[in-house]
């Protein structure tokens, strides 16, 4: 990053956070993400989707938005605090915590978002229209 980036100087313009674009497509697909929120608990596969989103690879979970067929800077991954645990992002003696934090998975989407500079949850709520 440029000095001038960082100070906001010079000619060219402020560049966009990335999340916006990440607020806009999880608005957009709310409704699908909350299809498949509710099909991972109806199937019994878990009482608590995570959604992972990212502008790289990612092993984790299943691709149910990807950025290049959706024309978006974002692919969205379904997973399941299960996997989370079984991956180690959360750890085994933090699980009963997060599940403490869990927000109701019927209004907001737990998105474990992914950035360069590092990566976080955040409840989102699903669209009310």
């Amino acid at each position: 990053m440029d000095p001038e980036e960082l100070l906001n100087e010079g000619a060219g313009e402020q560049k966009e956070s990335p999340l916006v674009s990440l607020e806009t497509d999880l608005k957009f697909f709310s409704e699908s993400i909350r299809e498949v929120a509710v099909e991972i608990m109806v199937e019994g596969l878990s009482a608590y989707p995570i959604f992972a989103a990212h502008q790289h690879d990612l092993s984790l979970g299943e691709v149910i938005l990807d950025k290049n067929e959706i024309n978006s800077e974002w692919t969205i991954h379904a997973s399941t605090l299960e996997e989370f645990v079984e991956r180690g992002i959360i750890k085994k003696e933090l699980k009963e915590r997060f599940i403490g934090s869990y927000k109701s998975p019927h209004d907001y989407m737990c998105v474990f978002v992914i950035v360069p500079e590092g990566a976080n949850f955040v409840y989102f709520p699903y669209s009310k229209e």
